[in-house]
C-alpha cells in the first residue's frame, strides 16, 4: 500500500523541528501494511533540540500530515535489541543537508 504525504510539507516540519533525520519503518515499509495501520517515524534530532513534552505535538502534526495514526521514536526510545533491525530495514524520507 503506498503511502501518500506531501514531501515538501514534510521537509518544512522537519527543519522547523530541528531534526536531522526522519524515517519510516515497521509495516508502513512493508507488504503487510493495511488501511488500519500507524505509521511507525524515527526522528533524531538535532543536538540541543530535544522537544521535551513538545513531543507529542510533533506526532500528532505527522498523523495529520500522513492520515494516520504515527508512533514517534527516537534512537533512544527503542529498544537496543530491536534498534539494529530497525536501522536494516529503515526507510529514509529526509535528511539534513
Amino acid at each position: 500500500m503506498a503511502l501518500p504525504f506531501d514531501l515538501s510539507k514534510l521537509v518544512e516540519f522537519c527543519r522547523r523541528n530541528y531534526i536531522n533525520r526522519l524515517a519510516l519503518f515497521g509495516s508502513a515499509i512493508r507488504d503487510d501494511f493495511q488501511p488500519d495501520s500507524d505509521i511507525d517515524v524515527l526522528v533524531e534530532f538535532e543536538p540541543g533540540h530535544v522537544p521535551g513534552l513538545a513531543f507529542f505535538a510533533l506526532q500528532d502534526e505527522l498523523a495529520a500530515m500522513f492520515g494516520r495514526a504515527v508512533d514517534l521514536h527516537t534512537p533512544k526510545s527503542l529498544s537496543r535489541y530491536f534498534w539494529e533491525q530497525v536501522l536494516k530495514e529503515a526507510k529514509l524520507l529526509y535528511a539534513q543537508e
